[in-house]
């Protein structure tokens, strides 16, 4: 019989989070605690697999004796600090972001955003029609995946799943500065002359839909894409035998995409682009 090797146990952490006690293994992040905890935290860039960038900062939450507010996301938890997430002040910070980030990309396909704009009463609006915005047109010169820039809020997840931190092909990174920063290929070459593997890890963690599979975007400029009437099957791919998971969405009776679970030991929600595009010939009737 083999012996499993187990992980030494982690000591607790125990601190206050809304004047309420907690206890969380040491290692945790505030936001771990404030999920663990049931409270409802907004967050955009934050992934379940990739190392935090504290890039669009709407989980922000107040901690006492802070200069500054600090993300959920990141913030490991500590012995007796103070934690604060409903306050006046990471509230009106939550609003601002919302708003600037309405303001200027298209949130259409981002998931509770339209919940969370009501929710801090937040009026991308009040920026008037010159809000900085791409204005360009999605870019369609594959028959995989579609990037539409104009819904990128920069969150660098893409970058970070296509880099070191699972992938290491290194195909996309930021370019430009300031306002003119963007993600793209090197000398913003169409993705077929990149180095793009074409694994499509970079959609499985885009969280507002600026990467999506060309079949979604197709379906949804077609008004046929329906999540409501998918279905979600986990199975195991057959291509090769590393046993990656596969959860295969269909809808009509065809597969419109292809993910993987992220909580998987083998994937962690990553795949190659045998796992995640190549379905056609399950369905194929010819």
């Amino acid at each position: 019989m083999t012996a499993i090797p187990l992980q030494p146990p982690r000591r607790l952490v125990e601190f206050t989070l809304d004047d309420e006690p907690v206890r969380v293994p040491e290692g945790s992040t505030v936001l771990d605690a404030c999920r663990a905890a049931g409270k409802d935290i907004p967050t955009l860039c934050e992934g379940d697999t990739l190392t935090p960038k504290n890039a669009c900062r709407v989980c922000v939450v107040e901690v006492e004796g802070a200069r500054t507010l600090a993300p959920a996301c990141s913030r490991k938890a500590e012995p007796g600090m103070e934690v604060r997430t409903d306050t006046e002040r990471a509230r009106h910070s939550r609003r601002l972001v919302l708003e600037l980030l309405a303001s200027s990309v298209d949130l259409s396909t981002t998931p509770r955003v339209q919940e969370w704009l009501k929710e801090y009463e937040a009026k991308p609006d009040r920026f008037g029609p010159d809000a900085a915005r791409l204005n360009e047109s999605p870019k369609v010169d594959n028959d995989l995946y579609v990037r539409d820039y104009d819904k990128c809020i920069l969150c660098y997840k893409c970058v970070d799943a296509c880099g070191e931190q699972w992938q290491n092909t290194f195909a996309i990174a930021v370019a430009g500065r300031g306002f003119d920063a963007r993600i793209a290929v090197e000398h913003d070459a169409p993705l077929t002359d990149s180095a793009c593997v074409y694994c499509g890890n970079c959609i499985e963690v885009c969280p507002t839909g600026a990467l999506s599979f060309k079949s979604e975007f197709d379906m949804r400029a077609a008004g046929t894409w329906d999540e409501s009437a998918q279905t979600e099957t986990t199975t195991v791919c057959a291509y090769c035998g590393v046993g990656c998971n596969l959860t295969l969405h269909v809808q009509d009776n065809e597969i419109v995409k292809v993910t993987s679970p992220h909580d998987n030991p083998v994937t962690h929600g990553n795949l190659c682009i045998k796992g995640r595009f190549g379905y056609q010939h399950v369905q194929n009737r010819d």
